[in-house]
């Protein structure tokens, strides 16, 4: 597996495979090539979602002299794919096809697996957990033997990135970009539980508050962590947020939540699928469910057979979601998912200590069964806004136009 830090990405939202990865495709043709004109071709989801993912601005911000085209072809091969056409003097001067595989990740057609620099030596959580166990190690122990020296420090940095995230979103009014015209809500959710009398409210209600705040920040462009991805990233924040405000962890004891957290979005990666394209939302939502589950039993002190448990309940209960984003844009259903899988994650924790061992599901299981969900889910229901709620929203505005229309006619005929 690949480093964490390839999972723990800073960078700008909406969108990490719709406009981060798009965005790093760029940036490498534009310090390959010495072109002075390009053209982008954009496949599937990229080109079905990339208006409301911002896919085409990213890519203008980024090259100077381009065309952007949306093309209705699909590639087998993956759902966001783009090729690159690099010009000089009106003369083809190279050509490239990538795929952005989510979390911010694009990988080049013909790329050498070589190439990937692999950081762990064991893939599946069940490897892992048998050599902590065999050297009498704890998770976050075995991602620090095999990461970087400055690896604790950049975690820290992602915490720091994290925090912010939340704090600029609670501090945020009014509305997100886009013509949805959805209402920043987190403030409002913050200040209702906090100044609440009613019995059913709860402190730990709070992460949903943290969770909206992130995802509207990355809604709005916003700096964000990919936890795994963009449309995700107010999961683990959110939780982590709470947790800190409510027991003042130290900074060590953070770190490890996060490292721990980082392993388990890795594995999904590596194994499963952190692409809402390629396996629905339950990639997005359902990995950073588990991560921020894992997260929160860490804090607890818990064995690893119960963070395993944690992790396996909080994607197994997100299995089969689907990504149906409204107009494409990454706000509706994603902001509110984020605030539910945010309680969930902490939900799962809490249960796992109850459940005790000997659980039959595994988490390599779950991840290997929501990969193969994804790959049954129709592709309409995966980030292409053509199905679900997104259709819905699509079939009412055009009846409301109809409707208009009708009583125009009507009135024009009088």
């Amino acid at each position: 597996m690949r480093s964490i830090r390839e999972l723990y990405k800073i960078g700008n939202g909406p969108s990490s495979s719709h406009t981060m990865g798009p965005k790093k495709a760029c940036e490498i043709v534009k310090e390959k090539y010495n072109a002075d004109r390009y053209m982008v071709k954009l496949y599937g989801s990229l080109s079905m979602t990339g208006k409301g993912h911002l896919t085409d601005k990213v890519i203008r911000r980024t090259l100077d002299n381009v065309e952007v085209i949306f093309s209705q072809e699909s590639i087998p091969e993956h759902p966001n794919t783009m090729d690159l056409f690099m010009y000089k003097d009106d003369k083809p001067i190279g050509y490239e096809r990538f795929y952005s595989i989510g979390g911010g990740i694009v990988r080049r057609q013909g790329e050498d697996p070589k190439e990937i620099v692999e950081v762990y030596p064991h893939t599946y959580f069940k490897e892992i957990k048998d050599y902590c166990v065999e050297h009498n190690m704890k998770l976050h122990d075995y991602v620090y033997k095999y990461e970087d020296k400055d690896f604790k420090d950049y975690l820290l940095k992602v915490w720091r990135v994290m925090a912010q995230s939340v704090d600029e979103g609670l501090n945020n009014s009014g509305y997100l970009p886009g013509v949805l015209h959805v209402e920043r809500k987190a403030e409002k959710i913050l200040n209702r539980i906090k100044f609440s009398s009613s019995r059913h409210v709860n402190k730990t209600q709070l992460a949903s508050a943290y969770a909206y705040a992130v995802s509207e920040t990355n809604a709005s462009g916003g700096e964000i962590v990919t936890a795994p991805t963009c449309g995700a990233s107010g999961v683990l924040p959110g939780v982590l947020y709470y947790a800190q405000e409510k027991y003042n962890y130290s900074n060590e004891k953070f770190m490890n939540a996060l490292a721990v957290a980082g392993l388990i979005g890795n594995i999904v990666k590596h194994n499963g699928s952190i692409s809402g394209a390629e396996a629905g939302c339950q990639a997005e939502v359902g990995t950073a469910c588990s991560m921020a589950a894992a997260a929160v039993s860490v804090l607890m002190d818990n064995d690893i057979d119960t963070i395993e448990t944690a992790a396996e309940m909080a994607m197994e209960h997100h299995l089969g979601l689907t990504c149906d984003p409204i107009l494409g844009y990454v706000q509706i259903p994603c902001i509110e998912r984020n605030g539910i899988a945010a309680l969930r994650a902490i939900n799962a924790a809490e249960l796992a200590e109850l459940v005790g061992e000997n659980r039959i599901v595994s988490f390599d299981m779950v991840v290997e069964t929501m990969l193969q969900t994804g790959k049954d889910i129709k592709e309409s229901y995966r980030e292409t806004a053509e199905a679900g709620l997104a259709a819905f929203y699509k079939n009412i505005q055009l009846q409301k136009r109809f409707i208009k229309k009708i009583e125009e006619e009507n009135n024009n005929s009088n």
